[in-house]
């Protein structure tokens, strides 16, 4: 399995287009084959921080959710808003 954990720092004034943004990529990459959770969380220590954390089946579920529609889309327009790190963690 496969676990991104995806550290999003995001100012105030791009906060609520952020938000939405990602509550709309977590919805979306629920419903895609191989995905075992997809969570977005709010940092209680610091409101600029957000964090999805992403768990997949294999590689192959993975490489087809970053080919989605969904994450072709979204994933650009969170990084047009907002600073994104990610973590790669396999298990």
């Amino acid at each position: 399995m496969i676990r991104l954990n995806v550290f999003i720092q995001v100012e105030d004034k791009n906060y609520d287009q952020v938000v939405t943004a990602a509550k709309e990529l977590v919805a979306a990459s629920l419903k895609d084959n191989g995905c075992v959770a997809y969570d977005l969380f709010q940092s209680s220590t610091r409101k600029d921080v957000l964090m999805i954390c992403e768990t997949w089946k294999d590689a192959a579920s993975l490489t087809a959710h970053e080919q989605s529609a969904h994450f072709t889309t979204l994933v650009p327009k969170i990084q047009g808003l907002a600073a994104m790190k990610l973590e790669k963690f396999e298990f």
